[in-house]
């Protein structure tokens, strides 16, 4: 019997159309033998929708016709399956439209990809692929990735978080706060984004006044830290889990400017966006020196495992050339594209990429039906309300 995987796309966030185009390709490329895809298309308005229609990339073209031949949906989970529900409800007849064995999200992005979306569906108890909830959210949060790995020693540069409201309080502490620790140039992000939205490098004050504010068009809080200007950007994905994990080939994006933009990574292929990052500029394999290639490859293993991520993230390298020195730039916990032409080109077909995911997704899910999470307890038996301290004592 086939596996039925759901693979949820879009959601609330800036990265949208990116994940549109992500999940789509991940539910082409499904094995048809082994499992059978059902694509779940979640609006910006965070509702849900199924159907065929959903699973056809041209019909993105005009996504208001698109949902009016879709079915809304939502979810009840029952006997070790989540059932996708008509809404809303039929008044007489069966209102489940499908269900899913397996979750797969692939989604990019605040509010879908931090852990929000893993939260959500591990209510349901339906096994999940990719990073659980606390390791989306550590590793989605830059500045507290950053920590983490610099406590396991992995190489990362300083950096200063500053939040909106401390910079409309006093921008000239603001200022100082960065200045004072970090030198020019520095480059500006939003602390919890990816795929380049929201990034600028700032080479004074005038400068780092507009980065900032670009900055906090996109979020609450941003991440600030030294600009390397002359430096090559590496990417290497991991496969695997806490147990085991393995390293795929390195590429080397292709920048038309400081930084690695948005149009770079999904426009500059001459496709437009409708292959995702397959298409962006890059040199693949990228062109290192075999210790530095092992050496990026190595750490890339050690970054995944430290922060306890599970299926296919892509962790982005930066070389300083003035000093040679690797650094860890940011981690993808879920990467545009799923990374899978970095494994094509170890001769890993996309959907054995896809095909390995899911298992290791069903292997998490074996490991933690054997942990208990719940006890016997009378506690309810003589639970009163009557008291002003609670039971907790």
């Amino acid at each position: 019997m086939k596996i039925k995987v759901g693979v949820f796309f879009g959601g609330k966030s800036v990265e949208h159309e990116v994940s549109v185009i992500s999940g789509i390709q991940a539910f082409n490329a499904f094995n048809r033998e082994k499992y059978e895809p059902v694509p779940i298309y979640i609006t910006k308005e965070n509702e849900i929708y199924t159907g065929e229609a959903v699973g056809d990339i041209k019909n993105y073209k005009n996504i208001p016709e698109l949902l009016k031949k879709s079915i809304r949906v939502f979810f009840i989970c029952e006997q070790g399956k989540l059932n996708l529900v008509q809404y809303p409800a039929k008044k007489f007849g069966n209102s489940i439209v499908d269900y899913i064995d397996v979750a797969f999200p692939v989604v990019h992005g605040a509010n879908v990809e931090d852990g929000s979306l893993q939260g959500f569906l591990r209510h349901y108890n339906v096994p999940l692929v990719g990073c659980d909830v606390a390791a989306s959210a550590v590793t989605m949060d830059k500045y507290v990735m950053k920590t983490v790995l610099k406590d396991n020693d992995i190489p990362v540069l300083d950096c200063v978080t500053l939040n909106v409201k401390e910079y409309q309080a006093d921008e000239e502490k603001a200022y100082h706060k960065i200045e004072d620790r970090i030198e020019y140039p520095v480059i500006v992000k939003p602390v919890n984004l990816g795929s380049s939205v929201g990034i600028k490098v700032a080479k004074d004050r005038d400068g780092l006044k507009e980065a900032l504010e670009y900055a906090y068009e996109f979020g609450q809080k941003v991440l600030v830290e030294h600009a390397i200007m002359n430096l090559r950007e590496i990417n290497c994905s991991v496969l695997g889990d806490y147990e085991s994990a393995q390293a795929s080939e390195c590429e080397e994006p292709v920048s038309s400017d400081e930084i690695l933009s948005y149009e770079d990574k999904y426009v500059a292929g001459g496709k437009g966006a409708s292959e995702g990052m397959r298409t962006a500029k890059r040199e693949l394999p990228a062109k290192l020196d075999p210790e530095i290639r092992e050496e990026i490859r190595t750490l890339a293993v050690k970054t995944f495992q430290v922060l306890d991520c599970n299926g296919v993230s892509r962790i982005d390298f930066m070389i300083d050339k003035d000093t040679g020195k690797v650094y860890v730039n940011e981690i993808n916990p879920i990467p545009g594209s799923l990374a899978f032409y970095l494994w094509e080109a170890m001769g890993k077909p996309y959907a054995q990429l896809l095909d390995d995911m899911v298992k290791l997704a069903l292997k998490r899910e074996r490991e933690e039906e054997n942990l208990m999470t719940s006890f016997q307890s009378n506690i309810l038996q003589n639970a009163s309300l009557g008291g002003t301290k609670g039971v907790k004592k």
